[in-house]
Parts: structure tokens; C-alpha cells; sequence
């Protein structure tokens, strides 16, 4: 009988010893699960075998924080000691909950009155920072927990972890004005700078980015300066300040002509950012200056703009830079936060950073001095004739990698199920100007050329979800979407005489204005230039060839692709289509899909979203792993609605937990947390 039973025992316990390491309780104490931004976690309680049986452990709904319950909820929550903590809400509420049943601990929200009203970066941002001292002990709740986040407007604000109360101690009562002591006069009710992103917590210090209105039409060449800033995490204390434009006599300031960079603003961080607290540097991914498709008021090659620049973590001196596109007029915001890796090159350990991009180039550089791993080659690209426009006559081209989705536009590129469709893309795209990545926009004539036709620009390949690494096999995991944009510029109107040019398109005879925002955040209702390229098709199917959207694996060691797979369930409305009865189609993967990825030991966890020109209304989406060795789908789970935010995971009583930010058209924010039965 005993030998029975201690066989009983050992069958029982087997698969708990086997995994018990993976089993121990474990965080997400960063947006990006950590300061290099992996979005990995060493986990593997859920896998390839049980994937699809996930249940829905607990849900919040937070149609109630905030006067207006349905936005595009984007947040990538966090877990420390056994709390989930996240923005959520029209106001951008913090709150706090059960990590294991969702039941809310605290919230807190400030009432910013006028200034909330007229902030450019609305809603409930991407999520909050988190700080504990390390001198004090967490233990039965002692010790000084922080967290940290910005309002919609501008405000930097540090609560306490464990009540949710403002921290009396850092800046004013637990605020400090991010309006204020910024290098430059602003008013500081209606100046249009904000932030959707989380802010930057390394080491005491935190950093803070800017972001403004969609870039495609602004109402003047002037605007305000996205400078990059850092704070004591105790005091709220200024401690540095890097103008990503620069002032005179600074690095830089000679790539801008004519004193154009007395006038010129924008050149923020409107992404996450990144850190190595060993090395002691923060990675700053910028964005365009004013005006993402027309820098004729700002000759020169713009530093820093679309640039990656490392500073030191305590004082903001720059220590190197790259910039990624010189005198940007292409909406190629650096979207993403930089992934920090330590990988293997030709035998020798690199510490490696790589940066996703709306271009679908992944550029690799050695992070400690910013020289790229494999060549970047500047190469000569296309003139414009934009009257009065700068052009840079080079642009960098990574070796390697390849471009992991499309870029520029060609006939090859066109819709070819069959012979008539190709006939009739060719007929739709003749009034247009192709070309390849870097073919400058179009000066939009109703007797052609309506517009510059591209992929990998406005239209992004990848955009504020970023990507996720597995440190494991050194593979980057990237989702893309491959959509067109119309850079059309049309005169500006009377009164304008600053800014000769506004982004347009002339389609069908009606006259489009305004752009897609790249990180607004805003309902999920399509801006113009979606509009335009959305009118771009052929008998209602998208104008060009699948896949629509794709998963790529990138072996960072090598500079080359493990395996690609499309992405995404192909809709009814093309794999029904009339014009394709008959064909054998594969699958084409799902437009405007461009999620945040996860990865964990064995998986790769992705849902579907929609970022793309037709919002998918409440009829759901799902949630589904893929092996993360071959890039086989190896199971799914219905999500009511798409995935708006990035997924995270942790463990919590030995129970492996999965949570997404979901939302849509028609259904407000909601959080999502799976377990197994």
C-alpha cells in the first residue's frame, strides 16, 4: 500500500517539480516588461497544448472612468506584488487592482478642467511607471512604492502604490507641472504638448517625452519644442533637460538653415523609451518636426530629428545618435521603444539595440556607441518637386536586416488574384506618382499626380506596439501591417502664408484634408488619409497584394529572417468576394492588423487588432500563440473585441495569468485576464 501511494504522490507531483522554477511568483514591473522593452517573460504554464483552453479569469470594465465610456484603449498594464496597475478611462484614471481577481483597490483621477479639454494627447494613455526605493524594505508593506504617469495635460504625477494618494513630497503636493519649467515661454492651459506614453523610471530618475497634434496639418511653422526631460523620482527635482532642437552653439544646430531652428517645433518622444542601467543611458526615439510632409520652412538635414539619441541617465549629455531619415517628410516618426539586446556576432557578444519602425527597417546598432552592427549605406533617393522644398539627396538603407514588410510602391506590388484585377489596380494608380521607399509627396493636381502612392510611411508598417525579443534564441518578433498611403500636398489656404502647403488628396472629386495620426490614441474613426487610402481599391478589395498583415522573425545574430507568417484571420468581405470565387486562396492575413507582441519560453501571444481604416465593430477577435520557433498558429481564444493595448503576463500562486487591454467601435476599454481552468 505505501509503495502505492508514494507512487500516487510522485505521478502527481512530477509536473509541478518539472516546472517549479517557471511556477514561483513573478512581475511586470515596466510597460515593456522591462527597461530594454523585451515583452518577455521566462514563463511556460501556458503553452502550445493548452493555449486555446484559456478562460477569462477576471475582467474591468472601465466605461465609467471617464464622461465618455467608448475610446481606444491602449494601455499595457503592469503587476508588482500581487497588484495590476494601469490608465484606464476618457480621463485617464489610475487604478489599481487584485492581480488575482480584477477587484479594484484604489483609483485615482485628476479634474484638469479646460486644460484637459484642450490637451492634444487625450484619453487614457498607454499606461503608468512604477518605482520602489531600494534602500527600504517592501516587506509587510513598508517601504516607498511609486507610481508614476502623465496626465492628458501635462502634468507629471507620482501616487502612492499602496492607497493611491499623491505623494506629498515630490514636486508640488505630488504634481509637477510639465508646462513649466520646459526652456521656452508656453501658455500653460492651451499649449498643444502632451503624452499617451508611459514615462521612463530607471535608477531615482524619471524622463518624460512630448507629443503634440497629428504632424500632417499644423496650423503654423511655429509650434512648441518637444524637449526631453528628466526628474527625481523623490523630489520631482528637474535634473536635466536635452533640446532635441538644438540651440545655438549646441551639436547639431548647423542642420538647420536659415535659423530655422528658432521657429521650428515639435522633434519630441512621443514613444516609450528605453534604458540600460548598467551602462547608465537612456535611449530617446524622436519624432518629425513640424510638419510631417513639407520642411520647406526648414532646410537642412534636422537634427534630432527621427533620430535615436543616447544621454547619460543622470545628467542628459548626448553620447552618440543616429538618425534614421534626414529632413523627414514621410510621417516616419520613430513609433516604438528601442529594444535592448546582448547578442552574438561573428563569435563576439554585442550589446545590441534594435529599433522597429513605421519603414519596416529594423535598424541594429551597437548601443554602447551607436555604430550600426551591419553597414548602413547612405544611398541616393528621389527628388521631389515640391516648390520651395529642401531634399536630402541620401538616405540610410540598413543591409541588414531586410525590410520586413512593404515600402514604396510599384506595379509589382498590386493586387494580381487574377489577370482583370491587376488590370484595373494599374488603371486606379496611373494618376498617381510610384515609387520607391523615399519618393518624395506629391503637389496633389486633379490631372495627376493626385498623389504620391507608398507603403511604409503614413501607412505604417509598425507602429506604437513596437516589438518583442527573446533573449533566449536573440529573435526579434515584429508584427506589420502592409497598407498604402497618399501623400498629397494642396496650397494652404488664405492666411497661411507661413506654411505653403497642408496634406490633402484630391480622390474622386472630392477633396480630403487632414492625416492619420500616428499616436493619437483618439476614437477609432478613420482620418482622412485612412479615408484615402481606404478609397484606394479594386471592387472594394484592398488595391494590393497579401499578405495584409504579417509576424516576422528576425535572428538578430545573423541579420536575417527565421520565418514570416501572415497575420490575422482573412475577413469575409475578401475571402468571399465575388472576384475570387473559385481560387484557392491562402491566408492573406487581416488588414490594419498591427498588435504588440508577447513572448514568452515556448510562445508567441498575439491578438488581433485594428488600426486600419474600417473599425471592427463588437463582434470580437481573437487572441492567438503561435510556436515561437517556426512561426506555426498553435492555438487561439475569442476576445470580445480587438486588441488595443499590448499583452503582459505574470505569475501569481502559481497560476500563470494573461491580460490584454481590449476595445473597438461600439465597445468601450475593457481589461482581460486569462488563466487555465
Amino acid at each position: 500500500m505505501w509503495r502505492k501511494l508514494a507512487l500516487g504522490l510522485v505521478l502527481v507531483c512530477a509536473p509541478v517539480l518539472l516546472s517549479s522554477q517557471s511556477n514561483a511568483d513573478s512581475k511586470w514591473p515596466a510597460y515593456g516588461g522591462d527597461l530594454a522593452n523585451s515583452r518577455y517573460a521566462p514563463l511556460d504554464q501556458i503553452d502550445a497544448a493548452n493555449f486555446s483552453k484559456l478562460e477569462a479569469a477576471w475582467r474591468f470594465k472601465t466605461d465609467n472612468l471617464g464622461p465618455r465610456p467608448e475610446y481606444k484603449f491602449e494601455s499595457t498594464p503592469l503587476m508588482v506584488n500581487g497588484r495590476v496597475f494601469t490608465t484606464a478611462g476618457t480621463r485617464r484614471a489610475v487604478v489599481a487592482l487584485d492581480a488575482a481577481t480584477g477587484e479594484m483597490l484604489w483609483m485615482h483621477s485628476e479634474q484638469e478642467g479646460k486644460r484637459g479639454q484642450a490637451a492634444p494627447r487625450q484619453l487614457s494613455g498607454r499606461g503608468v511607471a512604477y518605482w520602489s526605493d531600494p534602500s527600504t524594505s517592501l516587506r509587510a508593506g513598508g517601504g516607498d512604492e511609486r507610481i508614476l504617469y502623465v496626465t492628458p495635460g501635462y502634468r507629471l504625477v507620482a501616487l502612492d502604490a499602496r492607497t493611491g494618494r499623491l505623494v506629498p513630497g515630490f514636486g508640488s503636493n505630488g504634481i509637477v507641472d510639465l508646462k513649466k519649467d520646459f526652456d521656452q515661454q508656453i501658455d500653460p492651459e492651451s499649449a498643444p504638448v502632451g503624452l499617451h506614453a508611459t514615462p521612463l523610471v530607471a535608477k531615482d530618475v524619471v524622463i518624460v517625452g512630448a507629443a503634440f497634434d497629428t504632424g500632417a496639418n499644423p496650423s503654423s511653422k511655429t509650434n512648441v519644442k518637444g524637449y526631453i526631460r528628466a526628474f527625481d523620482v523623490r523630489t520631482g527635482k528637474r535634473l536635466w533637460i536635452f533640446h532635441t532642437v538644438p540651440r545655438p552653439g549646441e551639436f547639431g544646430y548647423d542642420t538647420w538653415l536659415e535659423d530655422s531652428a528658432s521657429y521650428t517645433g515639435n522633434t519630441g518622444v512621443w514613444a516609450q523609451m528605453s534604458a540600460d542601467e548598467e551602462l547608465g543611458l537612456a535611449y530617446l526615439p524622436t519624432e518629425l518636426p513640424t510638419h510631417d510632409y513639407y520642411g520647406g520652412f526648414r532646410p537642412g538635414n534636422n537634427l534630432f530629428s527621427e533620430s535615436i539619441v543616447a544621454v547619460d541617465l543622470r545628467t542628459g549629455e548626448r553620447k552618440w545618435h543616429y538618425q534614421l531619415v534626414h529632413h523627414g517628410i514621410w510621417d516616419m516618426d520613430i513609433p516604438a521603444p528601442p529594444i535592448l539586446a546582448d547578442i552574438t556576432v561573428n563569435g563576439r557578444t554585442v550589446k545590441a539595440l534594435a529599433q522597429p519602425t513605421k519603414q519596416a527597417f529594423l535598424y541594429v546598432l551597437n548601443r554602447v556607441t551607436g555604430e550600426p552592427i551591419w553597414p548602413i549605406e547612405e544611398r541616393p533617393v528621389p527628388k521631389g518637386d515640391t516648390p520651395r522644398e529642401w531634399y536630402s539627396p541620401t538616405q540610410p538603407f540598413p543591409t541588414k536586416p531586410p525590410a520586413y514588410d512593404g515600402q514604396g510602391l510599384s506595379i509589382g506590388d498590386l493586387i494580381d488574384f487574377t489577370p482583370e484585377l491587376r488590370a484595373e489596380a494599374v488603371k486606379i494608380v496611373s494618376r498617381y506618382r510610384l515609387g520607391p521607399i523615399f519618393t518624395p509627396p506629391s503637389v496633389s493636381r486633379a490631372e495627376g499626380p493626385i498623389a504620391t502612392l507608398t507603403m511604409g510611411a503614413q501607412a505604417a508598417a509598425t507602429n506604437w506596439p513596437g516589438a518583442s525579443y527573446d533573449p533566449e534564441t536573440h529573435t526579434v518578433f515584429v508584427a506589420s501591417q502592409t497598407a498604402v498611403a497618399t501623400l498629397g500636398l494642396m496650397p494652404a489656404p488664405p492666411g497661411r502664408s507661413d506654411l505653403p502647403y497642408f496634406q490633402g488628396t484630391i480622390l474622386s472629386g472630392a477633396r480630403l484634408t487632414g492625416g492619420a495620426g500616428s499616436g493619437a490614441g483618439a476614437p477609432a474613426t478613420p482620418g482622412a488619409a485612412e479615408q484615402a487610402s481606404a478609397a484606394l481599391n479594386v471592387q472594394g478589395l484592398p488595391i494590393i497584394k497579401p499578405p495584409y498583415s504579417r509576424i516576422t522573425a528576425i535572428d538578430l545574430d545573423r541579420g536575417e529572417f527565421r520565418w514570416q507568417v501572415p497575420f490575422g484571420a482573412t475577413p469575409d468581405l475578401i475571402r468571399n468576394h465575388p472576384a475570387l470565387k473559385g481560387l484557392n486562396l491562402p491566408p492573406l492575413g487581416r488588414p490594419g492588423n498591427n498588435s504588440g507582441t508577447l513572448v514568452t519560453r515556448t510562445l508567441l501571444v498575439a491578438g488581433e487588432s485594428n488600426f486600419g481604416p474600417t473599425p471592427t465593430r463588437a463582434r470580437g477577435a481573437m487572441l492567438r500563440a503561435f510556436d515561437k520557433s517556426s512561426g506555426r498558429e498553435v492555438g487561439a481564444v475569442y476576445l470580445p473585441a480587438p486588441q488595443s493595448g499590448s499583452p503582459m503576463t505574470y505569475m501569481l500562486g502559481g497560476r500563470q495569468y494573461l491580460v490584454v487591454a481590449i476595445s473597438g467601435s461600439g465597445y468601450p476599454g475593457e481589461l482581460v485576464a486569462f488563466r487555465l481552468p
